[in-house]
């Protein structure tokens, strides 16, 4: 299978009590081990969240809080094309959608990856189902939530700019 397109990579930590932002490369998208490793090695204050948008297509965040990783996949049906994706539902253990299953776009995961920052699992859910919404409008949505609009938008510049 040819290798998917990485749209952006981008890692959100705390530092000294304030939040920062970190573009990833590309490489960081390519496989979830990757996009884990790299959150997990900024995350030394204990909490850092992993984004990578994948072919305009959908997002995946990862959340390490200690010894703790939670996942989301915006869009579960994009597992049947994208090995990432694909890698997500393996890691929580969920199936992939099979031909014949409702192909309705609904995320998967852990929607209370955020609930304690401020963004309900409603909301996430919402967010995610919004089929008006690219992924990259998504993640900024959340970066604007979750109150790391401006070092996550630098990053991102920084991640389109490469």
């Amino acid at each position: 299978m040819p290798s998917e397109a990485t749209d952006f990579a981008v890692v959100v930590y705390r530092e000294d009590d304030r939040w920062q932002a970190t573009a990833l490369p590309a490489s960081a998208g390519q496989d979830l081990d990757s996009l884990v490793e790299a959150t997990q090695r900024q995350a030394a204050d204990g909490d850092a969240i992993g984004f990578v948008s994948i072919e305009d297509d959908f997002f995946v965040a990862v959340r390490v809080q200690g010894p703790d990783v939670s996942l989301l996949l915006s869009d579960v049906t994009a597992a049947g094309e994208s090995p990432v994706a694909g890698e997500v539902l393996e890691a929580l253990d969920l199936p992939l959608p099979g031909p014949d299953e409702d192909e309705r776009v609904q995320p998967a995961g852990n929607l209370q990856i955020f609930a304690d920052l401020g963004l309900s699992a409603m909301e996430l859910g919402a967010l995610c189902d919004d089929l008006d919404l690219y992924p990259d409008e998504m993640l900024d949505s959340i970066a604007a939530r979750l109150g790391f609009a401006e070092p996550y938008r630098r990053a991102l510049n920084a991640a389109l700019a490469d």
